[in-house]
């Protein structure tokens, strides 16, 4: 039998090697953002190429969870895991091998499906391994290590692309990846997997993989998300993105309508009918991120094109917001331990209605410590929200579920992420007509005209944030007092 300090040991050990998946993981994705005006001569990469490395990953990584997330609860959470560190790794050095735009899209699609694997699992992991008391500080400081991760991508990726080759923005992962293999296989140890209920194998079960809803659930999120990466530059009304979006709703029926008649379906409908905590806690964070995911590449513009910051300074000035999330998370997870989750996480979404709401009525001259005071209160409401709702999310299901409920939360996350830019992008976008998506994601140079344009787009833009989360606010409001389950 292990001791209480041996125990506190191997949960530190579970807590280090989840939050070096979720550093590395939100890590490659804005290394590569940087990065993409070195890779893009070097491969030969066209515009559509250059979307596609960056959305492949989104896309693979939101199509693993909840099927991951089903098998993960079934044969064990580190063993899937470990699994996931492993793609993760090897696509890493594959994506620092490309030779070709085509090569680096699949290693890039290869590498998403590996974090699909460690995010579907690693909030599970940290909600079993820690009891309910020391739940939220955990997923707070597992929160901040994702935050830190997208602190440091841009820096650091400058730093690799100005100094060394593109190649190396993948290479610093492989360090953190033999770290967290050789820590995670230390967790499949069977004592240490029991005594932290990590989660041991049930084949025995005979638990039958749902292959055609995960083909569905696959098919409804690619038709989804394509057109909302892509609408900046196709328009939405064009043929292709209305076409994928009818059939998104189409798919998302017909997923519902099986799903309801198979014998053990991928996702249990009931956790969204009759559990109003998990039900409400998984539409506040799509509304979240719906409100907030976009508001960083908008501001970056802003400050760029309408203010005349240039792109070293905009940067600096935009760290506001993840460090207050970074520093902030722990805190506000401690803080739900021991009021719940509702106070904190509705409190969470007010700040960041108030704070995009103070962006929306910038003047046109607009004083940086204005814009750095509401990034701050964002920041700050993220971090209000984030841990407590993750931890009411993993506390509101039975451990025989806490993979499927974090790959489902994620799903939800990745498509209000989606939701978020393609959204805002537009509405931002609107006065600058069929260039406005390249002024935004591209970094095209905007004449005076359309620099004016665009920063009324994007007060309206910030507006239609602050209505996003005040009704994410309300959703909050209603999740129940219910203690969470341990």
């Amino acid at each position: 039998m292990a001791s209480s300090s041996e125990l506190g040991a191997r949960r530190s050990l579970v807590l280090i090697v989840c939050s070096i998946a979720m550093f590395t993981g939100t890590f490659v994705t804005t290394v590569v953002a940087v990065a993409l005006p070195a890779m893009g001569p070097a491969l030969q990469l066209s515009y559509s190429e250059a979307l596609w490395v960056q959305a492949v990953y989104v896309l693979a990584m939101a199509i693993f969870l909840v099927p991951v997330g089903r098998l993960a609860d079934q044969y064990g959470l580190a063993r899937f895991f470990l699994i996931g560190t492993a793609i993760f790794g090897v696509f890493s050095v594959a994506c620092s091998l490309s030779f070709s735009g085509a090569f680096l899209i699949v290693a890039r699609c290869l590498q998403g499906a590996g974090a699909g694997f460690t995010a579907a699992t690693a909030s599970a992991l940290v909600t079993a391994a820690f009891p309910p008391q020391e739940r939220g500080r955990a997923l707070g400081l597992n929160a901040m290590a994702g935050y830190l991760g997208l602190m440091a991508g841009p820096p650091l990726g400058g730093l690799i692309v100005s100094h060394a080759s593109w190649r190396w923005i993948f290479l610093v992962n492989i360090p953190l990846v033999i770290i967290n293999l050789i820590g995670t296989w230390q967790l499949l140890n069977p004592e240490t997997r029991d005594r932290l209920v990590l989660g041991a194998p049930t084949r025995s079960l005979g638990v039958r993989l749902d292959w055609f809803g995960i083909v569905l659930l696959a098919l409804m999120l690619s038709a989804l998300l394509v057109p909302l990466i892509f609408v900046p530059f196709w328009g939405w009304t064009s043929p292709l993105t209305l076409g994928l979006l009818a059939a998104a709703v189409l798919l998302f029926v017909v997923f519902v309508l099986v799903e309801d008649k198979v014998h053990d379906p991928l996702l249990d409908l009931d956790l969204v009918r009759r559990n109003r905590l998990f039900a409400a806690a998984s539409a506040a964070a799509f509304l979240n991120y719906a409100a907030v995911h976009g508001v960083t590449t908008l501001v970056a513009v802003f400050l760029e094109v309408t203010q005349g910051y240039s792109a070293q300074t905009a940067g600096l000035y935009l760290l506001t917001q993840p460090v207050f999330m970074a520093a902030l998370s722990p805190v506000f997870g401690r803080l739900s331990d021991k009021i719940g989750s509702r106070a904190p996480a509705t409190a969470g979404m007010l700040l960041v209605a108030a704070g995009t709401c103070q962006l929306g009525v910038l003047p046109g001259s607009a004083p940086v410590g204005r814009v750095i005071a509401a990034l701050a209160t964002v920041g700050i409401g993220m971090a209000a929200f984030s841990s407590p709702n993750t931890s009411a999310v993993m506390g509101s299901v039975g451990r025989s579920q806490l993979s499927l409920a974090s790959g489902f939360l994620g799903t939800m996350r990745t498509t209000g992420q989606g939701v978020s830019v393609a959204l805002l992008g537009a509405i931002a976008a609107s006065g600058l007509g069929p260039t406005g998506g390249r002024v935004i994601f591209l970094g095209e140079e905007a004449s005076a005209a359309a620099a004016a344009s665009y920063g009324e787009g994007f007060r309206t833009a910030m507006l239609v944030a602050t209505g996003l989360a005040v009704v994410g606010a309300a959703v909050s409001m209603v999740r129940g007092t219910r203690v969470e389950s341990s």
